[in-house]
């Protein structure tokens, strides 16, 4: 699982409360901002890197959405935060990537913080994004790591297309479906998951080795980070669902408990996955045990079959004179005979016990 691990927080040690330091990885160039203003009738939308071309959207009536990938940038974030009223803290927080979801409200607007969790285009390795938004009267300001692609293309082909209901709606409907993006994504990243421990419970049982056990332990790394990304989660909508914020409309609140429904529903998968994945490795520990088992027991038949074969090599491999039987022209071949009869029937009582 390829995720931003180890932010150092150490930086900002001994600073004061709403130093603009930014944690994380950092992205070359300068951040790019998308600002896309529309309402049921009108649509426009650019692309730029300067921030002051954000600043006459604050007070439009139409609903403004004004994304930003990297944020790096601590001199354009403070700007953006002084033309929109943001506070100190939560300017902040947008810097440090390595915030757990969380909801505050700030009376004009509403601070959330989620994590984004997608499978890299064309790959296996799942990227984890931290998402910041703030949602104003008529504008949401949503802030990325600058981790390239993101799952918010489908909203913004519904917002160019104008033939549904977003474009009818108020900045809340478009916080909403970008909190519903995000969680949906959840789901593809479990439906993998869910393949992939779908395909070690038959590797446990046909070949359980390192490579299994390898399996099980990055599977159980990626639950935890899962498990912590979601947990909070669970607060944070049902925050926004219990809130009063004159943000929020009522007609909006019917669908953030959909989203809610669809975070209990990632949840339940997570622990369901959690749990199979603590019961594959005992699965794997028995099965090693077992295979043990199975060495032991046919290492076990074959000493002991030769016990008796060895006490009579080795009776008639004493330096005696007077053995009958090597006098005998017979014995040699009688020996023979002797151990293979011995060999047979224990091969055979073995086999009656169901040892074999």
């Amino acid at each position: 699982m390829k995720q931003i691990t180890k932010k150092k927080r150490s930086a900002k040690a001994g600073l004061p409360p709403g130093s603009l330091v930014h944690i994380g990885e950092k992205k070359p160039g300068k951040p790019k901002i998308t600002i896309i203003d529309y309402d049921k009738d009108t649509f426009s939308e650019r692309e730029t890197a300067e921030v002051k071309e954000c600043f006459p959207f604050k007070d439009k009536p139409t609903v403004t959405w004004i994304n930003v990938e990297g944020i790096h940038d601590t001199n354009m974030l403070e700007k953006l935060g002084e033309c929109y009223g943001l506070h100190p803290l939560v300017l902040e927080d947008i810097l440090n990537t390595d915030q757990r979801p969380k909801f505050e409200d700030y009376g004009d607007y509403v601070y959330i913080v989620l994590k984004m969790i997608y499978y890299k285009s064309g790959g296996n390795d799942i990227v984890t994004e931290q998402i910041s938004l703030v949602l104003g009267r008529n504008y949401v300001l949503s802030f990325q790591e600058g981790i390239e692609g993101d799952i918010f293309d489908p909203i913004r082909e519904r917002i160019r297309t104008g033939a549904n209901k977003l474009r009818a709606q108020g900045a809340d409907y478009l916080a909403y479906s970008l909190m519903d993006a995000v969680v949906d994504s959840y789901f593809a990243v479990l439906e993998k998951l869910g393949d992939d421990i779908e395909y070690l419970e038959d590797e446990l049982v046909a070949n359980p080795g390192k490579d299994a056990l390898q399996l099980i332990h990055n599977l159980k790394h990626q639950m935890i980070y899962l498990r912590r990304s979601v947990w909070p989660l669970r607060e944070v909508i049902a925050a926004l669902e219990r809130g009063e914020s004159p943000l929020i409309k009522r007609t909006t609140m019917v669908y953030i408990r959909d989203v809610y429904d669809h975070t209990i529903q990632v949840i339940d998968t997570i622990e369901t996955f959690r749990d199979m994945l603590s019961g594959m490795l005992d699965i794997y520990l028995s099965s090693i045990s077992n295979r043990m088992n199975e060495i032991m027991k046919v290492l076990t038949i074959i000493a002991t079959i030769f016990i008796p074969l060895t006490f009579i090599v080795g009776v008639y491999g004493m330096n005696f004179q007077y053995m009958p039987e090597l006098g005998s022209r017979w014995g040699y071949p009688t020996v023979w005979a002797i151990m293979i009869v011995i060999v047979l029937f224990m091969l055979a009582y073995f086999r009656r016990r169901k040892w074999l």
